[in-house]
């Protein structure tokens, strides 16, 4: 089932992605060439509940879509550093909220036809708002939190565009026994 890599070389590298031609043959003998593969960074994500059970959410312009989403609060896994570690970080980062009740959700494939990363998504529960943002340099970020009321409507309305993250927020409302309407 799986295919072998008889040729591979890139035809484009930068810091945030590298794309890669590969030649492959399929089980059965026939040549597929070329495979466009675009090598990029994997991702963590934290979906946060705070003391008072309302859900933490940023704001932001997201260029490639051309317009801002509402979002779950992540970025760039760095080199070296857990998944974990990197969600927690994150979550201080864009948010200033911590919380000492992390527990893992799930990883996915964000693209697994294109993409070689993952994506890692955590739960964190009685979340606080201590500590101080430290945004990226080119970020631009609105802090907003709804209730579960608020947040079901959001969703009900097609608010929350990135794709990949509503599966996360569904699979904490699941352990959060906020899917009862």
């Amino acid at each position: 089932m799986d295919w072998k890599v008889l040729e591979s070389s890139y035809v484009f590298k930068d810091h945030w992605f590298q794309a890669r031609a590969d030649k492959c043959m399929m089980p059965d003998g026939r040549i597929m060439t070329p495979y466009y593969v675009l090598e990029m960074p994997s991702w963590t994500n934290m979906v946060i509940i705070t003391k008072e059970e309302k859900i933490v959410l940023v704001r932001q312009y997201r260029h490639g879509k051309g317009s801002t989403t509402l979002e779950l609060p992540g970025g760039v896994l760095e080199i070296g550093e857990s998944p974990q570690d990197s969600a927690i970080r994150e979550m201080q980062e864009e948010t200033g909220y911590v919380s000492t009740e992390i527990e893992f959700l799930y990883q996915v494939s964000p693209n697994p036809a294109l993409h070689n990363n993952t994506a890692y998504f955590f739960l964190a529960r009685n979340a606080e708002q201590l500590a101080i943002t430290n945004f990226d340099a080119f970020e631009d970020i609105v802090i907003e939190t709804y209730t579960q009321v608020e947040l079901k409507q959001l969703l009900m309305e097609g608010k929350l565009q990135h794709g990949v993250q509503i599966g996360a927020i569904y699979q904490a409302m699941i352990r959060l026994n906020w899917m009862s309407w």
